[in-house]
């Protein structure tokens, strides 16, 4: 006989079933020092995760940055990191690029391999393959350049690895709607 379930107290949450999904946000915001600051803080406050952070000035006319974060939570969660971001003072507009769809994103990497002989002739040949392009070489290093997207650069590292794979920096995502509209 099953037992009828306990009644959940009033400070539980309600259970939840949701499925933790990565977002990608597009954030218009005035060019000014401490706008950064506040939209990181805003998620650091709540326990939200960055994945991904770029920013750059995309109207010097107007004054105007776009910041493209990755975050992911609970659509529930997701939908609360937007409005509060649509609350911030210096903020004029915020896209969830993923609920829009038709985005496309890209990410550049520079990565530095080491290697001599066969390890040498590997390392181009999987950059060839990837389109990844030698940005430096030395007689025992390559710095290969990589713009594609997240799965491809974090397929070309793992690829690397064994070879002699010394660094990687990448810029995180920059991402844009397809078609003629702006967000």
């Amino acid at each position: 006989m099953n037992a009828p379930a306990a009644p959940l107290s009033p400070y539980s949450s309600a259970p939840v079933a949701s499925k933790i999904e990565v977002h990608t946000l597009s954030v218009l915001v005035d060019n000014e020092p401490g706008v950064l600051a506040r939209v990181v803080g805003l998620f650091s406050g709540r326990g939200y995760n960055i994945e991904s952070l770029t920013v750059a000035e995309v109207a010097h006319a107007e004054h105007l940055s776009r910041i493209t974060i990755v975050t992911s939570g609970t659509p529930e969660m997701i939908e609360q990191i937007v409005h509060q971001l649509e609350r911030l003072i210096p903020i004029h507009r915020v896209t969830d690029l993923t609920l829009r769809g038709g985005s496309i994103e890209r990410e550049l990497a520079m990565i530095k391999v080491a290697g001599r002989g066969e390890d040498r002739v590997e390392a181009m040949r999987l950059a060839e393959a990837f389109r990844a392009r030698v940005v430096d070489a030395t007689i025992e290093s390559f710095v290969f350049e990589l713009t594609g997207n997240a799965g491809k650069i974090d397929q070309f590292v793992d690829l690397m690895r064994p070879i002699g794979l010394v660094e990687v920096s990448r810029t995180g995502i920059a991402a844009m709607t397809r078609g003629p509209d702006a967000i």
